[in-house]
């Protein structure tokens, strides 16, 4: 074959792999992204309440086996099967997430340290599936999830600098009564709210934020599937002039 024609079949074989990568991005990352639902969140007094909430399993046709977090619209206070919401700019942001997934010890205990919230703590009740309190609202810069299996998920925004470990029913709990049904209800089973504030950012702009605790049951690692996928344990937050 002459120097010519290699390089003609290089030069095809590189613009197939240039197309597919464009492909699955386009299918994969931007379809997910176009056909979720973005929640939108207004402020009052300078300060703006976002609500999650994170379930063993969801309400989509597609991949109901996979762990989800859902956005609490702020208006209708429906939960909507979406990680995208948006805030207004140089805003404090107070974050309650209902945590109702098991306990998953963290395999770096150095996340189990609360990071870039406002005064370094947050604040954690638990509560069991008869609706009785056993954390009552205690203050913490810490989640230790090696010494009592606690923590579910995480909640974090690396671009900030948050980073929060998102508590849990604990392990006795875990292994019975958690929600089957999504979104899950606030009675009948265990679970866990959480609070935290943080500021937006004083420009506008998209911020990624994800669990990165491996939630993806049946992928190597469990790095994939849901973990790395916007809707399920991977959203983002719009941060918008105000």
């Amino acid at each position: 074959m002459s120097v010519a024609a290699r390089a003609a079949v290089l030069i095809v074989a590189f613009l197939g792999v240039v197309g597919l990568g464009v492909f699955t991005a386009v299918y994969y990352v931007g379809a997910a992204t176009t056909q979720l639902p973005v929640v939108h969140y207004t402020a009052s007094s300078g300060q703006v309440n976002v609500v999650l909430q994170e379930d063993p399993q969801n309400d989509s046709a597609s991949r109901p086996d996979w762990v989800a977090y859902y956005t609490q619209d702020q208006a209708s206070k429906q939960w909507v099967h979406t990680t995208l919401f948006s805030v207004p700019a140089n805003t404090k942001v107070n974050v309650t997430i209902y945590g109702y997934d098991g306990c998953t010890p963290l395999r770096n205990n150095y996340f189990s340290q609360v990071q870039g919230t406002l005064g370094g703590t947050v604040n954690l009740s638990q509560f069991d599936q008869h609706g009785k309190e056993y954390v009552t609202s205690k203050t913490t810069s810490v989640i230790n999830s090696w010494t009592d299996c606690n923590v579910g998920h995480t909640f974090a925004i690396p671009e900030l600098g948050v980073f929060v470990p998102v508590a849990s029913p604990n392990a006795q709990l875990s292994a019975d009564n958690l929600c089957d049904s999504s979104p899950c209800a606030t009675s009948g089973n265990p679970y866990a709210v959480e609070t935290f504030s943080f500021m937006s950012p004083k420009q506008a702009g998209t911020y990624r934020w994800q669990c990165f605790v491996p939630c993806g049951g049946g992928y190597l690692d469990g790095n994939s599937g849901p973990m790395g996928t916007l809707g399920w344990m991977m959203g983002e937050m719009d941060v918008v002039s105000s």
